[in-house]
């Protein structure tokens, strides 16, 4: 599914922040802090921040990351005055001050404008988000980074929570892809899911990723799988298996279940507990069938590890069975029951 295809889906404000945080290209992780920082300003109604003072909000919430995983690959090598590397030397202080020193400000303040804040808007293939968050004007001292209409509706809305927590969400995603041991085994092998805890692990260590919901929400528009109503806070939210899991213990009974693992994360998707309460052991309908897979093609369209995991499902779902889409693999589900 194309940025394109997914905005149609839901021609919203929404889908524009989805689109940039979720589904752009990510070689660090700078736009999530850039992200965090809109979203902070936005909550608290500043149209218009001086660029210092909104590098400082940046390069904080980025150190703060930084002191938990690595914020960019391993293999890139970095030069004395690389903006992570006067994070990482700039880390210790910062953190114990609560507030960036004057030389990862000063780095921020150099950096930013000419990086991060050119690139949060665009997306692969020379296009961009339908919406714009933020702009430059002014110079020197008096530089502003002013806020749109678009980011101070959103970040004052009940969607609000949710959006920030996807983008927590795919910033511990990210970030954990570069982290050594732990990349290496979510980009080759993609990632498991702890039904203890529902949360995402890396298969090989089980260490925890981040939450189900807040990683695969996004990628469904906010939107409950079953009844199609927004996921708000004031809600209690479930995990669907949208095949149910009882099928493979029903199989079990009389031979054996010849279908993929329904217990993996293609199958899994937010809904109310309500209406996942209600749907109980039955079968997906049609329109569910459909917007598990726009929501997985959604993720196919993610930058790894989620696009990993699902390839995989894609590779290894039925035998002797090819699946080139997510809408065919799920007929052969179907199929098969």
């Amino acid at each position: 599914m194309s940025g394109r295809e997914f905005y149609a889906q839901d021609a919203s404000v929404r889908a524009s922040w989805r689109l940039a945080v979720l589904m752009g290209a990510n070689s660090r992780t700078y736009k999530f802090a850039l992200g965090q920082a809109l979203l902070e300003f936005g909550r608290a109604g500043r149209k218009a921040v001086p660029v210092a003072e909104f590098a400082g909000a940046y390069s904080l919430g980025l150190v703060r990351h930084l002191a938990r995983d690595p914020q960019a690959p391993h293999a890139q090598e970095r030069g004395e005055k690389d903006f992570l590397t006067v994070a990482e030397q700039e880390s210790a202080a910062t953190l114990e001050s609560g507030h960036p020193t004057d030389r990862l400000l000063a780095a921020a303040v150099h950096s930013m404008p000419g990086m991060v804040m050119q690139k949060f808007h665009n997306l692969r293939g020379d296009t961009a988000v339908p919406h714009t968050f933020y702009e430059l004007t002014g110079r020197g001292r008096q530089r502003m980074v002013r806020l749109t209409p678009d980011v101070l509706g959103l970040a004052q809305s009940e969607h609000a929570v949710g959006l920030t927590a996807e983008l927590e969400a795919r910033w511990s995603i990210v970030e954990s892809s570069f982290a050594a041991g732990v990349g290496r085994s979510l980009l080759e092998e993609g990632v498991a899911v702890d039904w203890d805890t529902l949360k995402i692990t890396d298969k090989r260590r089980r260490r925890s990723v981040t939450g189900i919901v807040e990683a695969t929400a996004g990628f469904q528009h906010g939107r409950c799988l079953i009844c199609r109503d927004l996921l708000t806070t004031s809600e209690a939210i479930a995990v669907d298996h949208v095949f149910p899991f009882s099928l493979m213990r029903r199989f079990a009974g009389v031979g054996s279940w010849h279908g993929p693992d329904l217990d993996a994360l293609w199958n899994l998707a937010p809904a109310h507990a309500v209406c996942n309460g209600a749907k109980s052991d039955r079968l997906p309908t049609q329109a569910e069938l459909a917007g598990l897979a726009a929501r997985n093609e959604a993720i196919m369209n993610s930058p790894h590890p989620l696009r990993r995991t699902l390839q995989l499902s894609l590779k290894s779902h039925l035998p002797r069975q090819g699946a080139a889409s997510w809408a065919q693999f799920l007929q052969a589900v179907q199929a098969a029951i």
